[in-house]
């Protein structure tokens, strides 16, 4: 494709900070997003990450007794724990090899070659400048590409062509796009690295800056060779050591200084980290300017996407400025964000900065301004020399254009936050639900409830049979037999008004069927079972079940009664 060719229409523009993780499923349950790996192609992934100095947990190979199931559980519990360390080291998820492999569909292209193509055509156009080697990843980019450059006439001077793809929140029109690229080499500041030449078509942006031989902030940190891949110089430092305070205090400042003066022009930065930093003397200066025009994502994305009020470029910068500090401070990146405690620093002020950025109540409640970090003991007394005069107009058209942009990246970035928010939610839900002790008291509930409606069966079949015989023998005649109700009077007679009235199973049943016309004066000259020795012939007092445990004097009492009347 031509320099100056319009991309393809439809064309997917991915956010590849994107964090992806790998659960590995026997193949009969596998339904979305499918991908088929061997035990080789693990093998293969981890000789091409070896780069890193890491030491990863990759199960060991075994040529006899590879197909049992023993051995093919625990491997797949081995490869799952292998996919879990690379997809949390925030270097190894984001780099090409771990994203083809995880996700070829979509990280099949050769971004080098695509490159290559574009600045082959570039160079037709501009014949002054000339290729002398490409410099192999040295970013964390998989869509950048970089090469060392030289100009014909000046062969011993080296610069850096830097080649970068659209991304996601490319919100300029092509023309605003093409316009502000084109302005980026007037920006004068005394902490902006200058941009020597910068050009852009539909699909893509090329810039040529100075090679700094000292490379950036984070080479000094990690004491890195600039021209070396990121993998090799940042992943397994050898030695972990902060800077000096007066190191950190000035840094600092400068960083800040330059980040107020981007907000006060309204143009959007968002990719502050040590690697976009360049060393040059005792300055810092800001790289990669373009990166926001381009719609390109930022390398802290997925710490600030977690926080919802983290939703604006100045709070992310902000943000940003936190990991950057913590990096200068005790030479390495903080293990989660956000931090619960810090180790000890050179001074209570570095840890106040730090606190008011990466801690769980700034997070939660939101970042401070630029202005107000100016402001803290750490910075407000570091007193900047320079005599370079900042300068960077930006035509009024241009201006609306970037403010426009600014809220579109902002909106995506709110909705993604919220949806990350909704699936945290989602996500603890059903792990709360299916934990060990919810499980137990399901089965509780459940136990209780079983019983409470075996319980409530039997009272309305009770209930139920109680109206049937009431039903069947109350209007058959006035006379009270021993099957059915006892009438008023008698219920009085005997004492049994209250226990009627509630409903209580009470009834007088005959043993011969020579009782069957029995009148309330024979009932009261019969006797309790067990009372008395004698009874009348023909008639027993029987008791309904579990009677005499609610009124165990009951019987006695009714017949005594009863005899008296």
């Amino acid at each position: 494709m031509a320099f100056m060719e319009k991309p393809p229409a439809g064309k997917v523009l991915l956010d590849d900070t994107v964090p992806l993780t790998a659960a590995i499923e026997a193949s009969q349950s596998l339904q979305s997003h499918t991908i088929v790996r061997r035990y080789s192609d693990f093998d293969l992934l981890n000789n091409s990450l070896q780069i890193a100095g890491l030491s990863l947990p990759l199960p060991p190979k075994k040529l006899i007794g590879n197909m049992d199931r023993e051995f093919i559980a625990e491997r797949q519990k081995g490869l799952q724990n292998y996919l879990n360390v690379i997809t949390t080291n925030h270097i190894l998820s984001n780099c090409e090899l771990v994203k083809k492999f995880l996700d070829p569909n979509n990280y099949s292209a050769s971004y080098t070659e695509i490159a290559l193509q574009q600045v082959s055509m570039f160079f037709r156009s501009e014949p002054k400048w000339e290729v002398v080697e490409p410099l192999k990843d040295i970013g964390w980019r998989i869509r950048k590409k970089y090469f060392l450059m030289k100009i014909k006439n000046q062969p011993k001077e080296r610069l850096v062509l830097s080649w970068a793809d659209l991304g996601p929140d490319k919100y300029l029109s092509d023309k605003d796009f093409q316009c502000l690229i084109k302005l980026l080499p007037s920006c004068l500041h005394p902490y902006i690295y200058r941009i020597t030449f910068a050009t852009a078509n539909e699909s893509s942006a090329l810039l040529i800056r100075m090679f700094n031989e000292k490379g950036t902030l984070k080479d000094l940190i990690y004491k890195a060779k600039p021209k070396d891949p990121f993998l090799r110089k940042y992943c397994n430092p050898k030695k972990i050591q902060g800077l000096e305070l007066q190191q950190i205090k000035t840094y600092g400042r400068q960083i800040l200084e330059v980040l107020k003066f981007l907000h006060d022009k309204g143009f959007p930065y968002g990719h502050l980290h040590a690697s976009n930093v360049m060393l040059e003397g005792d300055a810092c200066r800001l790289l990669d300017l373009e990166n926001s025009l381009l719609g390109l994502p930022s390398f802290y994305r997925s710490y600030f996407s977690q926080f919802r009020k983290i939703n604006t470029l100045e709070s992310v910068d902000v943000h940003c400025f936190g990991h950057l500090l913590y990096e200068m401070t005790y030479g390495r990146p903080p293990d989660s964000v956000p931090v619960d405690s810090f180790p000890p620093a050179p001074s209570m002020a570095v840890v106040a900065v730090l606190e008011s950025t990466l801690s769980c109540e700034a997070c939660k409640n939101g970042m401070p301004t630029v202005s107000r970090l100016l402001q803290m003991p750490l910075f407000s007394d570091v007193l900047l020399t320079t005599s370079e005069k900042p300068q960077f107009k930006i035509p009024t058209k241009l201006k609306e254009a970037l403010r426009i942009a600014k809220e579109c990246i902002e909106k995506r970035l709110i909705e993604e936050q919220k949806q990350i928010h909704q699936h945290r939610r989602l996500t603890r839900a059903q792990s709360h639900h299916g934990s060990e002790e919810e499980r137990k008291k399901r089965k509780i509930l459940a136990r209780k409830k079983s019983k409470r409606s075996a319980v409530e069966n039997s009272e309305e079949h009770s209930a139920k049979y109680s109206n049937s015989n009431n039903s069947g023998s109350g209007a058959s005649s006035p006379l009270t037999s021993p099957s059915s109700p006892t009438p008023p009077s008698t219920a009085a007679a005997l004492g049994l008004g209250k226990d009627v009235k509630e409903g209580k199973d009470v009834r007088v049943t005959p043993t011969s069927s020579t009782c069957a016309s029995a009148t309330s004066s024979s009932l009261a000259s019969c006797e309790h079972r067990g009372a008395h020795t004698a009874s009348t012939p023909g008639c027993e007092w029987r008791e309904p079940r579990g009677l005499t445990q609610l009124h165990p004097e009951f019987p006695k009492r009714n017949f005594e009664e009863s005899r008296n009347l």
